[in-house]
């Protein structure tokens, strides 16, 4: 199978034949043969959210950097301060270009004092890597080790038990952004308390000739609880519930952390970084636009490139949108005036012409059930 923009042949993770032979829609995602559903998209977010669903994840990079400075070199290249992170703990960041628009967003394992790990997003793995290993300073040696790991996750109230009974070490110990090795199933594994929807669990980071050998284990474990595969349709309108900013969408090259609210994850006092500059210059000056939450007043779906309106006039556009399985109306994320941000705005989603009333609402859509502790 090829992209349809593209004559490149699409990648395919380890899982991809079980996921054709399951019943799996299939769809290019970012370069990857990737499946979309596989019962359907509701149903399999809403299993997520009530039980335990299962995610092929595999389409993720990952990058490892080793040596005396390796430290240094994430500081250099990531907005947060990794040097409080421990060995064991994991921390959300980003990396930008000099003019303060994002690479990509991601997040960073430290596996030893001077060896870390970078998680990154399927399409931007190239670019990714020309990235880091072109900016890299001093004594960091960079391996790429995206096409030798596979990457799973189980997600949902009753991730842990599954977990669990598979696992060669006390999960229920673990606390969320933080990771420890051991065995699942008896495959050597990263277990990491981390997610992308919103409900406690857990991604697995392990060698990829052994992915078809947990995902079985795992699918079998979990079947007391009413486990299930979940495919890319539900893993998205589950971050979007969440107000998790999706790459290509609601953050890419154009867009500033402060104005997507991911000021959180840039820390300035921790001294030079790439974007430093240009993110406190727009922080002096104030932003003119902010990432906003918003739902619709009646059941029209919001899609992403539909026009923000207000009082008639185009104000914006549609970052992402769908309906929220789990809050049962439509929901989207899209990027208008500061003076439009606030909380009760009224705002209206051109669909077909016909402008259809919004407002600004509180993000998340629905309320986090990640293990806090």
């Amino acid at each position: 199978m090829t992209d349809a923009t593209t004559t490149t042949p699409l990648k395919r993770t380890p899982l991809r034949d079980l996921h054709v032979k399951a019943g799996a829609k299939m769809v290019p995602f970012g370069g990857w043969d990737m499946p979309v559903q596989y019962s359907g998209i509701i149903e399999e977010h809403r299993a997520v959210r009530r039980a335990v669903g299962l995610f092929d994840i595999s389409h993720m990079g990952e990058f490892e950097v080793r040596g005396p400075d390796a430290l240094a070199a994430i500081q250099r290249l990531g907005t947060n301060d990794a040097a409080p992170v421990t060995v064991g703990q994991v921390q959300y960041s980003a990396l930008c270009y000099p003019e303060g628009g994002i690479v990509d967003d991601l997040t960073v394992y430290r596996l030893a004092a001077d060896h870390f790990m970078l998680v990154v997003n399927a399409s931007n793995i190239d670019k990714d890597w020309a990235w880091v290993t072109s900016h890299s300073e001093g004594r960091a040696e960079w391996t790429n080790v995206s096409e030798q790991t596979a990457l799973l996750a189980v997600q949902g109230p009753k991730a842990e038990g599954v977990v669990a009974r598979l696992a060669d070490r006390d999960v229920t110990t673990l606390a969320y952004y933080h990771f420890a090795r051991g065995a699942v199933a008896g495959v050597p594994a990263i277990i990491s308390r981390t997610g992308y929807t919103g409900e406690d669990g857990f991604e697995l980071y392990v060698p990829a000739g052994h992915a078809e050998r947990l995902w079985a284990a795992l699918l079998e474990a979990g079947g007391r609880d009413s486990i299930r595969p979940i495919g890319l349709g539900a893993r998205d309108t589950l971050r979007l519930e969440m107000k998790y900013a999706l790459y290509g969408n609601d953050i890419d090259q154009t867009t500033n952390p402060l104005e997507a609210g991911l000021g959180w994850i840039v820390k300035p006092a921790k001294g030079d970084f790439i974007g430093r500059d240009a993110i406190e210059a727009l922080r002096a000056r104030g932003v003119a636009r902010r990432l906003v939450g918003f739902e619709m007043a009646e059941r029209a779906v919001p899609r992403h490139g539909y026009r923000l309106m207000a009082a008639g006039a185009p104000v914006g556009v549609v970052t992402s949108g769908s309906f929220g399985p789990s809050v049962e109306r439509s929901i989207g994320l899209g990027y208008v005036p500061a003076a439009l941000a606030a909380v009760g705005t009224e705002l209206a989603v051109e669909i077909r012409g016909a402008e259809h009333p919004a407002r600004v609402v509180k993000t998340p859509f629905y309320p986090s059930h990640t293990k806090k502790s």
